[in-house]
């Protein structure tokens, strides 16, 4: 799966386990990052590969862009994002980039280990730092010390179709706001008849677990809370089993979920692609994806924050510093993190060439980086103005996303979060292919074995 949001979340948490090593006797790298010139040269990653022509196009464009404005700085590019399977390797032998991209869910390991730099007494150099959303960066912090900055974020969310909605008697511009509402709009839906169907949801290859997590934090629940000095299962209690109960009375009662289920998230944008699903859990880049991938259209869609009003699932990336980088080398790291991915002054010109390119602008999602949802205050409502400036879609569709967003307890994944959401795909394919399923009994299998892989967090 290609889109963002699947990438992040599929590899985002295999961190937790097979990153024994530490760095507290490693010392400072013996290269001073000195090149020609004196200038300092720093390794970054998350250069697009070359199957990824405009992506890579616009890196190289600001490497080379920075490097005019910035001479004392020679920036060394590296295609690739987080691999948790060379990650150790790369940072005892000495390979790990001086700047290395992350999945929100990585740094608290990460600082953990002692396997990124502490960046404290540099980050008041960052400009615009405070106006960084504060949920985002107390994810790169730790007892009042920062070690990494946050790029981009996203939000779970109610995708749906706007079409159907009309077509079904309900109010497009007036989404779902509670779950009773949802249900009763996909009763609407499956009534369209034709294979019409109201509601989808994933169960396997872990995003079953990844869904029904973000289902918890809709009503206040939680999939794992800390217990002293470990993390333990908090989902086989009344919040549980009341999501667990809800998508088997939509399953089963309402039949309004369809007959095919062990869904994973390509068979659901394709039902979406297609006219023929009225709704489902999603973040906003999956519109992208229905379009592009599925032969969708952007003005048939409408996104709604996540029903319930509680709360909702972030992700999203940022960057951190290697942990034997010189203090040249973070000084540079940070300059080059801030002018790409954190600068409002570069915020339109971004926005424009995106939008020349014809790619989504008005989405409350990146890239660009000037379109990443991580500010607060008057650079936000600058943002929101330019995105409508210089919209490819219409953003009308969108706003309801945007505008309930902010009520909501931004919660980001649990720990060890692949091994969770295994465990609690077994929850999802219960109740949604077994009409006598036994919920207390899915619900405690299912925290045995998260509490065994919560046991492997440190």
């Amino acid at each position: 799966m290609n889109t963002p949001t699947l990438r992040r979340r599929s590899l985002g948490l295999l961190l937790v386990t097979g990153l024994g090593l530490t760095v507290a006797a490693c010392g400072e790298s013996t290269d001073d990052g000195a090149g020609e010139g004196g200038k300092v040269a720093i390794t970054v990653n998350g250069q697009p590969p070359k199957t990824q022509p405009f992506e890579r196009k616009i890196f190289d464009e600001d490497v080379a862009e920075f490097e005019r404005t910035h001479k004392n700085i020679d920036i060394q590019p590296r295609e690739g994002f987080m691999d948790p399977k060379t990650f150790s390797t790369k940072l005892a032998g000495g390979q790990l980039e001086d700047v290395y991209y992350v999945f929100l869910t990585d740094p608290a390991n990460l600082i953990s280990r002692k396997q990124a730099a502490d960046v404290t007494d540099y980050v008041k150099d960052v400009p615009h730092y405070d106006e960084i959303q504060p949920t985002l960066k107390e994810i790169f912090t730790r007892d009042g010390k920062v070690y990494g900055l946050p790029t981009a974020n996203y939000s779970m969310g109610l995708l749906y179709n706007r079409k159907l909605f009309t077509e079904a008697g309900l109010d497009p511009d007036s989404p779902p706001s509670t779950w009773e509402e949802v249900r009763e709009a996909a009763k609407k839906i499956t009534a369209l008849g034709n294979n019409k169907i109201g509601f989808a949801e994933y169960s396997k290859n872990n995003q079953g677990g990844w869904h029904y997590t973000s289902w918890l934090y809709s009503v206040g629940g939680n999939v794992a809370k800390q217990d002293g000095d470990k993390w333990v299962a908090d989902f086989n209690n009344d919040k549980g089993k009341q999501v667990a109960q809800y998508l088997h009375d939509m399953r089963w009662a309402d039949n309004t979920m369809g007959s095919k289920q062990l869904l994973v998230i390509e068979d659901v944008q394709r039902m979406m692609g297609a006219g023929q699903l009225g709704m489902y859990l999603a973040a906003p880049d999956n519109v992208p994806a229905l379009v592009n991938q599925f032969k969708g259209d952007y003005a048939n869609y409408g996104l709604a924050p996540m029903p319930g009003g509680n709360g909702t699932l972030i992700g999203g990336e940022g960057y951190m510093l290697n942990p034997k980088a010189t203090p040249e080398k973070i000084k540079a790291g940070l300059q080059w993190i801030s002018w790409k991915y954190l600068n409002p002054d570069r915020m339109e010109s971004d926005l424009k060439r995106y939008a020349d390119q014809k790619q989504p602008i008005g989405l409350p999602a990146s890239p660009p980086a000037g379109a990443s949802d991580i500010w607060t205050g008057p650079l936000r409502e600058q943002q929101a103005t330019l995105k409508t400036k210089y919209a490819t879609v219409p953003v009308e569709n969108y706003q309801p996303f945007v505008d309930g967003l902010a009520d909501l307890d931004k919660k980001i994944e649990p720990p060890n979060a692949q091994q969770v959401y295994a465990a609690l795909d077994n929850v999802m394919q219960g109740v949604l292919t077994n009409k006598d399923a036994n919920i207390d009994d899915l619900l405690a299998a299912a925290e045995t074995k998260v509490n065994a892989a919560l046991a492997q967090v440190k």
